[in-house]
């Protein structure tokens, strides 16, 4: 019987460590020049920027094989289009409900109602959003190769996908580059493995790090705000999934959040769904059940497209900054910010500090002061670790809907608590 501790576990354990440690740095050591120089500035960045360099190494190379892989699983393109379109609509749907429903809650609470604004919040200008049609256009590279160093999602799945459909018209050609990309991607598969065993190492500077800067005290001046968006993320997180999990997927939605779980820590720790994606696409085939000709369609995309947790945080802030600067918002501006949050989650995919860029979007569109968004700027790192936990939630609920649907998900791997359970690699050595 193995009685050494699941990487997970290790992992569980460094993030609390990290996050101990560097909450004393920054209530006890925020002045000390050594420390924040040689630690939180030095090891702490070091480290914990290496390690989630090394989780996007990963993300360029194992979608593309993953999705060469699957479109060749499928091997018809007709079911190919039926697929994506099934996961885009399911993505945007989930980020309607997202956004309905932090409105909600957040107008029966009403955080920032007498809210007395701190002086000397950061400021905010943001950068100017690409125009919908661009998006649009610049889904087509025109030239892939910039789009695989620049890793930019959308380019490369479009990309792969034609490539892909071009090999299943090749022949015999194109079936032995399937198989040479199901032995790479085999490969891939051990690196992110190889990764994942110095995870609680990473996991651990990349909380110091971030909880030396931030401290928990950032957090009590905006507690209203902050509360409300943590429980939003949590009702959708564990009952909007739950119930489209229970409803379309028929599966135990308890199970699932269970096999989830390194999959939410690495989105907590690195705060990227693209980061995360490695971790994602293991948890979803290995651990759900997933079978890979939807899981490398679903996954990748989702990363890029949905947005449920910046959709939430959206919501939140619109109602709490209106009642800060007491701005009555009607009907028609609650409709006008769901349907630009969805649209947003769309236009600004793959662009960086996406959420703050959609944000000033939806400010800009009913009126309120994008200034406002320097109030939330504090806490807005410690939510994204946890928006990016529902993010990638949600990628893996419609993973499995999908699945469901074209009947490619594997009951017994889902039912089975040891399925893709990830173990140390041992290393090969000289006999």
């Amino acid at each position: 019987m193995n009685n050494k501790m699941s990487i997970t576990t290790k992992i569980l354990i460094a993030m609390g460590i990290g996050l101990i440690t560097g909450s004393l740095i920054n209530a006890f050591a925020s002045d000390i020049n050594f420390i924040q120089t040689y630690f939180v500035n030095g090891l702490f960045h070091v480290v914990g920027a290496a390690f989630v360099n090394s989780l996007k190494m990963l993300v360029v190379p194992l979608v593309t094989f993953s999705l060469i892989c699957g479109v060749c699983g499928i091997g018809d393109i007709a079911v190919l289009g039926r697929v994506g379109f099934k996961a885009f609509a399911l993505y945007i749907l989930t980020t309607g409900l997202a956004i309905t429903l932090a409105l909600v809650v957040a107008i029966l609470i009403a955080p920032g109602e007498g809210f007395e604004q701190v002086t000397g919040a950061a400021s905010f200008t943001p950068k100017p959003a690409p125009p919908l049609t661009d998006v649009f256009i610049n889904i087509v590279p025109s030239n892939p190769i910039n789009a695989f160093a620049e890793g930019n999602m959308l380019q490369i799945i479009f990309f792969v996908i034609i490539f892909a459909i071009a090999m299943l018209m090749t022949g015999e050609i194109g079936r032995q580059l399937a198989a040479t990309a199901e032995k790479l991607n085999e490969v891939m598969m051990n690196v992110v493995t190889l990764v994942m065993d110095f995870a609680p190492i990473g996991v651990f500077f990349l909380m110091a790090k971030t909880f030396s800067i931030q401290g928990i005290g950032l957090v009590l001046p905006m507690i209203g705000y902050f509360s409300v968006v943590v429980l939003c993320l949590l009702l959708h997180g564990f009952g909007t999934f739950s119930l489209l999990l229970t409803l379309f997927a028929k599966l135990n939605p308890w199970l699932f959040i269970k096999k989830m779980r390194p999959a939410h820590i690495f989105a907590f720790s690195t705060a990227s769904s693209n980061a995360t994606i490695p971790v994602t696409l293991q948890v979803v085939e290995k651990r759900l059940g997933v079978d890979n000709s939807t899981a490398a369609f679903t996954v990748p995309l989702g990363a890029t497209i949905n947005m449920d947790g910046t959709a939430i945080m959206q919501g939140v802030a619109t109602v709490f900054i209106a009642n800060v600067y007491g701005i009555d918002l009607g009907v028609a501006d609650y409709l006008t910010v769901v349907g630009m949050s969805i649209l947003a989650s769309i236009g600004t995919a793959g662009v960086p500090g996406v959420g703050l860029i959609m944000l000033a979007m939806v400010f800009n569109q009913v009126g309120l002061p994008v200034e406002g968004i320097g109030l939330i700027l504090g806490v807005d790192r410690i939510l994204d670790m946890i928006r990016t936990a529902v993010n990638i939630t949600g990628d893996a609920t419609v993973s499995c809907i999908v699945a469901r649907s074209e009947n490619n998900i594997d009951d017994t791997i889902f039912q089975n608590p040891d399925a893709g359970v990830i173990t140390e690699v041992e290393l090969p050595h000289k006999g």
